[in-house]
Parts: C-alpha cells; sequence; structure tokens
C-alpha cells in the first residue's frame, strides 16, 4: 500500500480498541491550545470552520484501505487539530458509515457544539467523545485556552444541548491536570455539571505523553481516585490494548505518519517496527533523531516522538 494523506493507524486504545484514524484538519488547527495537548501548542487558532479538503478524497483513502479487510474495531475522526473545524463534517460522517458497519466515532473537543449545524453533523455518528475539562470560565481559560470568543457558559450549553438529542454513545473525557482540576473543590464541580448531562461514559484522563506545557503535572493517585469514585468515571491508564499498524510499506514513513497524530515512545516504536519484521530498527531511530520533522522528548523516563 502507498502513503495516505487523511487517514493513519489503526491505533491501539484503551477506550477506542483498534481505531483507524482519519484526519481532515491541518496539523494543529484549532480553536483551543490546550496546557496538556500531546500535539503541541496550537500552531493555527481558528474559529471559523472551513472545508480544508475535499471529503471525496477523504473518503477514496479509507475505501482504499477498508478494502483490505484490515483487523479495525471502529473508524475514528479526530483530526490533527479540532475536526468540527472541518465544514464537510457530516458528509464525511455519512460516506464513512457506507464504506464498513465498524461504529463511527468523532472526538472532538466540544467547542462548537452550541452550533445547531455541528450538532446536526454529529448527529451522524455512532459515538461522539467530547471534553469537559474545565467547571467554570477560570478553568476553562487557563487549561484550554480557547480562542476569545467561546465562553465557558456558551460551550457548556451546546455540550447539554447536544447530550438531550443524541441518540449514539456519548462518552465524555477529562483530563486531569494537577493544581488545575483535580482539587476537592473542582470535582464538586465537576459533579454538579455532569448531573446536568445525558451521556454513557465518563473517561478520567492524566498527561501520559509529554504536554504542549512542561510544568503540567499528572494528578496524584490519590486525588484521581477520588475523582474515578466521585464522578463514576473510568481512569485511562498507561496500558494500551493491541499495537500500532499501518497500511505504508517504508518502515520510517509509516513510524513518521503515525506521530505526525499520535506521538509513540520508544517501547512502542520498536514493538511496532518488530510486529512489521523491520530488518534494523536502529537505522530508523538514527532517522528519526536526525530528522527535522521530529521532536524527541523525555518524559517519565522515557523518549516520546513526536511529529511537528
Amino acid at each position: 500500500m502507498g502513503d495516505y494523506r487523511y487517514i493513519f493507524g489503526p491505533v491501539p486504545s484503551r477506550r477506542m480498541g483498534l481505531s483507524l484514524g482519519v484526519s481532515p484538519i491541518p496539523q494543529k488547527h484549532c480553536n483551543y491550545s490546550c496546557v496538556y495537548c500531546q500535539l503541541g501548542r496550537t500552531k493555527t487558532k481558528r474559529r471559523r470552520r472551513e472545508a480544508y479538503c475535499p471529503a471525496e478524497e477523504i473518503l477514496a483513502e479509507a475505501n482504499n484501505y477498508l478494502a483490505g479487510n484490515h483487523p479495525l474495531d471502529l473508524v475514528t475522526i479526530v483530526g490533527e487539530g479540532e475536526p468540527t473545524l472541518y465544514s464537510h463534517l457530516g458528509a464525511l460522517i455519512k460516506g464513512l458509515k457506507n464504506l464498513t458497519v465498524k461504529p463511527i466515532a468523532v472526538i472532538t473537543n466540544g467547542s462548537l457544539l452550541f452550533e445547531e449545524t455541528v450538532r446536526e453533523e454529529l448527529l451522524g455518528a455512532d459515538i461522539v467523545l467530547p471534553s469537559l475539562d474545565a467547571h467554570d470560565e477560570d478553568i476553562f481559560k487557563k487549561i484550554n485556552r480557547p480562542l476569545s470568543q467561546l465562553s465557558f457558559k456558551q460551550v457548556f450549553q451546546g455540550l447539554k444541548t447536544f447530550s438531550e438529542r443524541f441518540k449514539g454513545q456519548l462518552w465524555l473525557e477529562t483530563m486531569l491536570v494537577r493544581g488545575l482540576n483535580d482539587g476537592d473543590e473542582s470535582l464538586a464541580k465537576f459533579k454538579i455539571l455532569l448531573d446536568k448531562l445525558n451521556y454513557d461514559r465518563l473517561y478520567l484522563n492524566i498527561p501520559l505523553r509529554p504536554p504542549a506545557e512542561p510544568w503540567v503535572e499528572t494528578p496524584t493517585p490519590k486525588s484521581l481516585e477520588k475523582a474515578v469514585t466521585l464522578l463514576n468515571g473510568m481512569a485511562i491508564d498507561q496500558a494500551i490494548t493491541g499495537g500500532f499498524s499501518s497500511g505504508i510499506e517504508d518502515d520510517f514513513a509509516a513510524v513518521a505518519s503515525i506521530i505526525k497524530r499520535h506521538p509513540m515512545n520508544q517501547h512502542e516504536i520498536k514493538s511496532f517496527l518488530d510486529k512489521r519484521g523491520c530488518p534494523d530498527d536502529n537505522d530508523i531511530f538514527r532517522k528519526l533523531s536526525h530528522s527535522s520533522k521530529v521532536q524527541i522528548i523525555s518524559y517519565k523516563g522515557y523518549k516520546t516522538y513526536r511529529g511537528i
């Protein structure tokens, strides 16, 4: 198989299983610049939705991959930025559903759910995973660092409205950052907000990969345990199920394609290369270390490789 511009993986995930990624957004285009983002700081902040690429081109790539009948649990529209900024999202969801019986999921920061058009388009998905990292305007600005046109009240009301209409699976995600939103007062405020929403699951995340800001720290195990109990959520730990894969034949190109959207640590890359039968993984690591398009970050005792 050749290279792909818009699809990647499949990527393993504790919450999603083995997921084929679909990326309709240019790298680091978002209306947030979250302090914990594993892709690094947002390069291009955007408020207006745009047709960054033809949906037909994305669907052609997806059809080519899916025709190979590769092992897969679902297809996830996730992007290298915020996928709801893609103005053809509704057509993309509909087109993917015509290509596979696997569930179609959308991972979003939820910022544009106050727009009726965005809500209508997302109604076609099987699973929607919006973020809820803040409980008030102050924390919203500190952790998500949104465009000035967005307010927490506006964003939360959009999430609430969508949760009342959506007939699929709504899985909320909250990233807990030590000292920002993991204290007793914050957890109590989250509980009040969650009681106003109709959702199926709550995933509690912690920064396991290098965050955009080096000062970001993970909550203590005690804080995370308290959050799980109080909010009736599920903690996502560092373990993953399955492994990374790619349809790209060249080993270096395959790794580069994945880390552009999903950073990998040294052990994940080695396991990926071993599974592919790579004859010289040292050569791949050497190429990664010399590439101007790869950032290597030491974090939690690992070297993590991230595309830039």
